[in-house]
């Protein structure tokens, strides 16, 4: 067994690309873009245009009723208004369950008493290395919001269920969104705190 899995590890090795040189053709607030050049497994050369992200959190904050916290947001590239689980950038030395705390209070203006990941994912691998972190969230209260002088944003509370089911629907179709509902109803079925109907 232990020879097959070091055979499939190899094979793996030998689909990596090398980086060879690397450009940055933009720097901005949030996002650098680069552009490199690689060696591919067969020992020819390409190019890759990339982008660098700090990384994000993601929470779903779970009341003891069933219901979660959700926000509604005009996102500028797409033109439109999404439902969105509460998010944010990872800052510089930041530790992500900081950034996960400091995002839920500032975009809904609620504190939790227990916070756990749920998981991660990286939600656009073809052209960045962002990663974002799934929390979830309970033993919550609200406060008052403390939002980012760009950020205007609508609190829509909504059984956990419903969320869920918005999705199906289409009505959830931001992919940060769709991923954190799934991966905490996972976390919850596992860990159930307390209980929630999370059943079809």
């Amino acid at each position: 067994m232990k020879d097959k899995e070091l055979q499939f590890g190899r094979e793996l090795k030998k689909l990596e690309e090398k980086k060879l040189s690397s450009k940055k053709v933009f720097e901005g607030n949030l996002l650098h873009i680069f552009v490199d050049d690689v060696l591919l497994p067969d020992k020819t050369t390409s190019g890759r245009e990339w982008i660098e992200h700090p990384g994000a959190c993601a929470v779903v904050p779970v009341f003891e009723d069933g219901t979660i916290m959700l926000i509604k947001q005009f996102r500028y590239a797409p033109k439109k208004i999404f439902i969105e689980v509460p998010a944010g950038k990872i800052d510089k030395g930041e530790p992500p369950q900081r950034t996960a705390e400091r995002e839920l209070l500032e975009e809904c203006g609620v504190t939790c008493r227990h916070l756990q990941k749920a998981g991660q994912f990286y939600p656009a691998i073809g052209y960045s290395d962002e990663i974002i972190h799934v929390y979830v969230g309970w033993g919550l209260e609200m406060q008052e919001k403390n939002s980012d002088d760009d950020e205007f944003l609508v609190n829509y509370r909504v059984p956990f269920l419903k969320a869920l089911d918005l999705i199906k629907q289409g009505e959830i179709d931001d992919g940060k969104t769709i991923s954190a509902l799934l991966q905490a109803r996972l976390w919850w079925m596992e860990n159930e705190p307390f209980k929630v109907d999370l059943d079809d």
